[in-house]
């Protein structure tokens, strides 16, 4: 298991796999063909989403992998912080909506992973509650969003975890 990747590593690792999730994210076809609104919001809806995906096939790897998951949320947010001071937050309110993020992260985390593990239509109503936010998505693109959450966690699932804690993979198509 990667004997090679020492706690020095981690933030570059981690670095690695968060440029792929953000390349992921920004793929203009969510936007433009499954109708995530193209917002702040919007965008950090799929950053949550794809760097949720990494973070559940890494949960049941070696102890490594737990370590690379730690460095990929602390890369996630400090990410999400300089975004905010370069639109111009001020610092006494970074911290606030920092916090706020992260709350919705983990309550995200928990609504995909229970989607994910349903049978019934729990991932769908979590994708039109958060990635959706307030706007009237047709219900055939939520449908295919669930379609390609599902297909990317069969996708990370069959990959070796060491090409997952290493950043060596690609996600599939959109």
């Amino acid at each position: 298991m990667l004997s090679f990747l020492k706690d020095d590593r981690l933030p570059s690792v981690a670095e690695t796999i968060y440029r792929k999730i953000v390349e992921q994210a920004r793929n203009p076809r969510f936007y433009d063909e499954l109708g995530v609104p193209d917002t702040v919001d919007g965008r950090f809806e799929l950053v949550t989403l794809h760097t949720f995906l990494v973070l559940r096939r890494l949960k049941p790897g070696p102890p490594s992998t737990s370590r690379i998951g730690q460095a990929l949320f602390d890369v996630m947010f400090e990410d999400m912080d300089l975004s905010l001071r370069e639109m111009g937050a001020g610092d006494m309110g970074v911290g606030k909506r920092i916090k706020s993020m992260v709350q919705a992260f983990y309550g995200r985390i928990a609504s995909y992973d229970a989607g994910l593990s349903s049978a019934g239509s729990e991932l769908e109503e979590a994708l039109s509650r958060n990635v959706y936010g307030t706007s009237k998505p047709e219900p055939e693109k939520v449908l295919e969003l669930a379609e390609y959450i599902r297909s990317q966690a069969i996708l990370l699932s069959d990959l070796n975890i060491d090409d997952v804690q290493s950043g060596s993979f690609v996600f599939a198509a959109v």
